[in-house]
């Protein structure tokens, strides 16, 4: 399993997990939304779900990425498969890199979940990308919150706030 930025080509037959949570207040209830892209390009499964407990978005993000890769486990997905994991969570990306950076405590545990998950796909790949580029992801977690999607801004437009005098 590696962890790098985003920039790298994708391998054809690849499966691939975009995933996001949302935690309303942060902490608080915990919103987990995933999207899964089979090898074919199209999207086979779809996670939005609540939990019934509370936690932080990054415990959020980590939930919804072992769902989908739970998924894919009783899919009966053969483990030889590529599975790219696409996340805008760089603190999720760098724990679960080859040179994950120290611990997050309360989080260790859970981590050590995903990791062993992650280990079940030997080809797996977690990917930071850019916030725009995780929205479907994004949408699902703040679905199952009752939360509406976020306004999408272009990359290229900067919004600045005026100076009243």
């Amino acid at each position: 399993m590696t962890a790098v930025r985003a920039a790298a080509p994708l391998a054809p037959g690849a499966w691939v997990i975009h995933c996001d949570g949302s935690a309303w207040p942060n902490p608080g209830r915990m919103g987990l939304g995933a999207v899964l892209t089979g090898p074919d390009g199209t999207v086979q499964h779809q996670i939005s779900e609540a939990t019934t407990f509370t936690g932080c978005n990054n415990e959020a993000e980590l939930r919804a990425l072992m769902l989908a890769l739970q998924w894919l486990a009783q899919q009966g997905i053969a483990t030889s498969t590529q599975v790219h994991v696409f996340s805008d969570n760089s603190v999720l990306v760098e724990q679960l890199g080859s040179h994950p950076t120290a611990p997050i405590t309360r989080l260790a545990t859970l981590f050590g979940e995903a990791r062993k998950a992650l280990r079940r796909f030997p080809q797996a790949r977690v990917l930071w990308i850019p916030r725009h580029r995780n929205g479907a992801a994004d949408t699902l977690a703040r679905a199952a919150l009752g939360l509406a999607p976020k306004a999408a801004t272009p990359q290229s437009q900067t919004i600045k706030k005026r100076r009243r005098r």
